[in-house]
């Protein structure tokens, strides 16, 4: 099948091509100037170069590629969708439309634009079903009462957080929101958290936003996640079960399970 990609940045986007090239499934990337990898080119079967803001070009690409079906997958910087875009009139004109200019009301007015021009844009994780947290303990270790306590307190912070698209991630230690993540993502919430503690350990907890559909901003967590909580002494992951991707997963619970960091998956419709 043919798809199209709105390359962002990180390894998410890559790990879509490279998952599609082994189904035999013919991708064409779009690449967010500045954000995709480069070695998308490499892996797509065309790739082309845009701006962010230029949703105009984005949709003569997919039309002239006869593509009826995009996925997003990457991160955009957030500084960057409110400081450095460029809007083309297409997307000015959508912009005008929107009663709030926050992430989610930007990307669904996109996703509606598409849909006027015959493109629905799919589940972003739609080749990477196998990459999704599975719901229960995940390393050898699992939370201690200590741990347990402070991820069910952070659950209730990030679903209390799920309909304001702040960020997807909350630092809990001993029963206290120490920080939440905004514009500067999990890992430079977890050292702005680790300065105010005074060596007490730490718990991240990652949400979904309680969202029906994962089109865009999928939660991720990876080997540097593991690396960052070791760094910030933060001994425990919770996230959404089904709903959170966990990138090179292999090595990021080889290694949890070295730094001795447990990392559960909870159903993310239950209640915290």
């Amino acid at each position: 099948m043919k798809y199209g990609l709105i390359a962002g940045n990180g390894r998410f986007p890559v790990l879509v091509l490279e998952t599609a090239r082994r189904l035999g499934d013919e991708v064409v990337a779009i690449g967010i100037k500045e954000e995709a990898p480069p070695e998308i080119e490499q892996l797509a079967a065309r790739t082309y170069w845009i701006s962010l803001g230029a949703l105009g070009k984005l949709i003569s690409i997919l039309k002239d590629e006869g593509i009826t079906e995009v996925m997003m997958a990457g991160q955009v910087k957030h500084v960057s969708i409110f400081s450095a875009i460029a809007p083309d009139w297409r997307l000015v004109k959508l912009l005008a439309s929107l009663k709030h200019h926050n992430t989610d009301a930007l990307i669904g007015g996109v996703a509606r634009v598409l849909e006027e021009e015959g493109i629905h844009l799919a589940d972003s994780t739609l080749l990477l079903k196998p990459l999704l947290a599975t719901e229960g303990v995940l390393t050898r270790r699992k939370p201690d009462d200590d741990e347990s306590a402070d991820i069910r307190y952070g659950r209730r912070i990030a679903n209390a957080l799920s309909s304001v698209d702040v960020g997807q991630s909350v630092v809990v230690a001993a029963r206290a929101c120490v920080a939440v993540e905004a514009m500067e993502g999990t890992d430079a919430a977890l050292r702005r958290a680790a300065g105010l503690v005074n060596g007490k350990p730490m718990r991240l907890v990652k949400g979904s936003r309680r969202r029906k559909h994962l089109l865009f901003d999928v939660p991720v967590a990876g080997p540097g996640t593991i690396r960052t909580m070791q760094e910030t002494g933060t001994t425990a992951l919770a996230i959404d079960a089904g709903r959170t991707l966990l990138l090179d997963k292999d090595e990021m619970l080889a290694l949890a399970n070295r730094h001795k960091i447990a990392v559960i998956g909870h159903a993310p419709e239950e209640e915290a």
